[in-house]
């Protein structure tokens, strides 16, 4: 009885084994072949978050490949390097657009797309990743409320300094009903953003 038993856990044994062998080769073949439609996908999102504030007629090369790595920077918020997109129409620059980040959000980081024209102006902002209270500081998404459009076309002559605060503290901006933070947070890492493009223009394109 006692060599039944082991012969029936080496059995066993070997069946798991093949069960681990042939689970692992699955998970391995599957990743494999799917690898580049994730790829893919993720490129498919990252374009139409890109054409939401650059739409593709206003370019004509590959933004998602023009890209330049940026250092950290205080000015958009980030402690690490990030990513820019460069847009161009006929090898001439049209538009870059940055990733940065309001740290000072009501519930933390609030991370950004901000969409600067050659002359300084915005193209767009739209709000990608954030941790903000429903139904108050989720008006900051394009989805929820139009309050994000508010920036198109600004500069940082438009308007001025002291106009680059809710209206609430002085400023030109509506303040979402309710959470006067989030706003405040945005506001100030967008002109943030443009004061980095303002200062480092010729270095992105």
């Amino acid at each position: 009885m006692i060599a039944i038993s082991r012969r029936q856990i080496l059995i066993s044994g070997a069946f798991l084994w093949l069960f681990a062998v042939a689970g692992t080769s699955l998970v391995a073949v599957t990743e494999f072949t799917t690898a580049d439609a994730i790829v893919e996908n993720e490129r498919q999102v990252l374009l139409r978050n890109l054409y939401a504030l650059l739409p593709p007629k206003l370019l004509d090369n590959d933004i998602a490949s023009d890209t330049l790595e940026l250092s950290a920077a205080p000015l958009l918020g980030t402690e690490s390097s990030t990513t820019a997109y460069r847009a161009r129409r006929q090898g001439e620059p049209v538009a870059v657009i940055f990733n940065s980040i309001a740290p000072d959000g009501y519930n933390g980081k609030i991370y950004l797309l901000v969409g600067v024209n050659l002359d300084g102006s915005l193209a767009g902002v739209r709000v990608i990743k954030h941790a903000e209270t429903p139904g108050l500081g989720d008006g900051i998404e394009i989805r929820k409320s139009p309050w994000i459009k508010s920036f198109d076309g600004r500069s940082l002559d438009n308007p001025d300094a002291p106009g680059w605060r809710v209206k609430r503290d002085g400023g030109e901006f509506d303040q979402l009903t309710g959470a006067t933070i989030t706003p405040r947070a945005i506001i100030s890492a967008v002109r943030n953003t443009l004061l980095y493009y303002q200062q480092n223009a010729d270095m992105i394109f």
